[in-house]
């Protein structure tokens, strides 16, 4: 995809990718600095576009686990993400509940089963990806016809973003199409970008949501947290139609004729989504070498084994290792 901003890093085999592995972000982002606004009001938003129950979740991009005491309702819960390390504080906090598997990979080689989902969350994320489509596509695999995805990404054409352009403060337009990224992997999208980008991926916006319309010190430090989300929810419909927020959350689905509808049933059926196979972890995952779907043989409890290319993952301190294969 086309972008703004500093000159594009040389192609390679593979998208680049951020890497929080070490970070403190937990505590150097979250606790403790400010953002209980934020994380209110994208929990309302998530609770209004999540269906609340369901079999299967996944969130793409969960690191601690921030978001994991809404998914709850689910029989199981896939938390993904590239970096170990912040999955291990989610380990610590989650890993009692045998409902909670951990996955660590890269999204662009998503190593979950296609139409291995009921539900999928993806918040925080999508600003960091440089592949758009590739992530989309992704996404999209490991769908039914019955799931419901919420993607978040952040919005160019926010207010605060507009004002600096008209004072001349800010070079790039928000009301140019293309993406920007203003820091190395870090990129605001416009809305109408984003929607063809779902379009071409073959996912259907069901609903979408503007988030945080007031992300500004003065209103944060004068006005309770809990308070603020609350009537920034007023604005989530109505701002969903032209956003302006800065934040924008899309409820999907994935498109598909009556054929494909047919077979991905079948698919379910006999993969044990939507039965009592919920459990077999060898079907859940796919290679992320070969891109085998249902490849992957359990060799004992902590180790799987793709029959397709002989690859072999490992079970690390709770987390499913997908990064890098044993061999």
């Amino acid at each position: 995809m086309t972008m703004q901003g500093p000159s594009d890093p040389p192609v390679t085999s593979a998208p680049p990718v951020i890497d929080y592995e070490g970070s403190p972000y937990r505590t150097a982002f979250w606790e403790g600095q400010g953002r209980d606004y934020e994380d209110a009001a994208e929990r309302l938003a998530l609770q209004r576009l999540v269906p609340p129950t369901g079999r299967r979740i996944a969130e793409i991009g969960a690191g601690f686990g921030r978001l994991a005491d809404l998914y709850l309702g689910y029989e199981q819960i896939i938390l993904f993400d590239y970096s170990r390390t912040l999955l291990q504080e989610a380990v610590a906090r989650w890993g009692g509940d045998p409902r909670f598997v951990f996955v660590a990979g890269n999204i662009y080689q998503l190593s979950l089963a296609k139409a291995s989902l009921d539900a999928l969350v993806m918040v925080r994320v999508m600003h960091h990806l440089a592949d758009v489509p590739l992530a989309l596509k992704q996404i999209r695999r490991v769908l039914h016809g019955s799931s419901v995805a919420v993607l978040e990404y952040a919005n160019k054409r926010n207010v605060k973003s507009v004002a600096r352009w008209l004072l001349g403060r800010q070079e790039w337009s928000p009301m140019a199409k293309e993406p920007v990224e203003f820091v190395r992997l870090n990129y605001d999208f416009h809305p109408r970008w984003m929607g063809e980008q779902f379009h071409d991926a073959g996912l259907h916006v069901r609903q979408q949501l503007a988030v945080s319309h007031f992300r500004t010190p003065l209103l944060k430090h004068n006005v309770p947290a809990a308070t603020l989300a609350k009537v920034d929810s007023w604005f989530f419909s109505p701002g969903g139609i032209y956003p302006l927020a800065p934040s924008v959350f899309v409820q999907v689905e994935a498109e598909k004729d009556g054929v494909e509808i047919q077979l991905v049933r079948n698919e379910i059926s006999e993969s044990g989504v939507g039965n009592n196979r919920i459990a077999d972890l060898a079907e859940l995952f796919s290679c992320p070498a070969c891109g085998g779907d249902r490849t992957l043989k359990l060799e004992h409890e902590a180790q799987l084994i793709c029959q397709q290319c002989s690859k072999q993952y490992a079970k690390r301190d709770g987390i499913w290792d997908f990064k890098e294969s044993l061999d």
